[in-house]
């Protein structure tokens, strides 16, 4: 890994409460981090999700392994979490943290897409 260092790099999006509504949220979200930072396969250590509680057809990581992101994450370690409720939070919304090693200049692009462009409106894309 020479000349790379260890990046975490979040995203956000909302889901329909589908299996196919959540593979395709999770399909947009990783394709745009994965693509916005040039991330390889290779350089991933680990991928964790977190959904809010009404979020239940699906595990986002296995929406991610059904999905085509650009990348094999077939041999990528996935971790999926429910999100801690806290009242007033942002219904059907999926959460990623990929931690990946990336050169050392690096610029992290955060990815929030759909409803939760609300959660961080300075990393919205089109923004």
């Amino acid at each position: 890994m020479k000349d790379k260092r260890l990046f975490a790099i979040r995203g956000a999006t909302t889901s329909e409460n589908t299996a196919e509504s959540i593979r395709l949220a999770v399909e947009e979200m990783c394709r745009e981090i994965f693509m916005l930072n040039s991330v390889k396969a290779q350089d991933i250590v680990s991928v964790q999700f977190t959904m809010t509680p009404d979020l239940d057809e699906l595990n986002p990581a296995a929406a991610l392994r059904k999905s085509d992101t650009g990348l094999d994450t077939s041999k990528i370690a996935l971790f999926a979490m429910p999100e801690l409720y806290i009242k007033g939070m942002p219904p059907k919304t999926i959460r990623v943290l990929v931690t990946t090693y990336l050169d050392c200049d690096a610029a992290v692009k955060p990815v929030y897409l759909n409803g939760a462009k609300s959660l961080r409106p300075e990393f919205a894309l089109g923004n």
